[in-house]
């Protein structure tokens, strides 16, 4: 990924709070039959000193056989991204000098892919993914309120995915190649607009 210096997010804390927020990742890997790409939420662990994706597809999906065998793949997790106008640049009132650009907060992640069908895998899997996203339910769901033999069943309709992650870069393009009144004026604009993407990218541009 090619990243200017300026930026460059490096803080592994950073990098895994932008995952852990926005855990819907596109995996990429090259298969027998060329580029795939899925698309799927994954978790990210840390076992035994070492980090570690999880997540699982339909086994009615044919890239868990047409994928080798630990092979490397490279999985993306995007953050808040929003358009920038030169509007909210106060520099522009003075020279015009500005142009549009894009804002946004990404992590890439390579590492070595694994298939796993053992129940107890995918059963975890399943069941912390559900509770990461149930939590702010009133009343969240729990794969235990399902009859077991249902959730066995199901089990077998899934493949899990299991990535130990060896790379992790992280590139935070957030106004900082603008002036320090440029940036305030992105982040005032930007909270200002009815969606949320804009006001999380002003909220990421205000803390760099």
């Amino acid at each position: 990924m090619y990243t200017p210096r300026k930026f460059k997010q490096e803080n592994i804390e950073q990098q895994v709070e932008l995952i852990e927020n926005y855990p819907f990742a596109t995996l990429v890997v090259n298969t027998s039959d060329g580029v795939e790409v899925n698309h799927l939420p994954m978790l990210l662990e840390e076992q035994k000193g070492r980090l570690l994706l999880k997540g699982h597809i339909a086994k009615a999906n044919p890239f868990w056989k047409r994928a080798e065998e630990g092979i490397e793949v490279k999985v993306i997790f995007n953050g808040p991204h929003c358009y920038i106008s030169p509007n909210h640049y106060p520099s522009k009132s003075v020279d015009h000098r500005v142009v549009p650009t894009w804002n946004y907060a990404v992590v890439h992640v390579t590492g070595f892919m694994s298939f796993r069908h053992d129940s107890s895998f995918l059963y975890e899997v399943v069941e912390k993914l559900t509770d990461q996203h149930e939590q702010k339910s009133a009343k969240p769901w729990s794969i235990s309120d399902a009859p077991e033999p249902f959730i066995e069943k199901m089990l077998t309709a899934i493949v899990g995915i299991e990535i130990a992650v060896s790379n992790i870069e992280g590139k935070w393009k957030l106004s900082q190649n603008q002036s320090a009144e440029n940036q305030d004026g992105v982040v005032r604009g930007l909270a200002k607009l009815d969606d949320a993407m804009s006001k999380a990218v002003s909220d990421m541009v205000k803390k760099v």
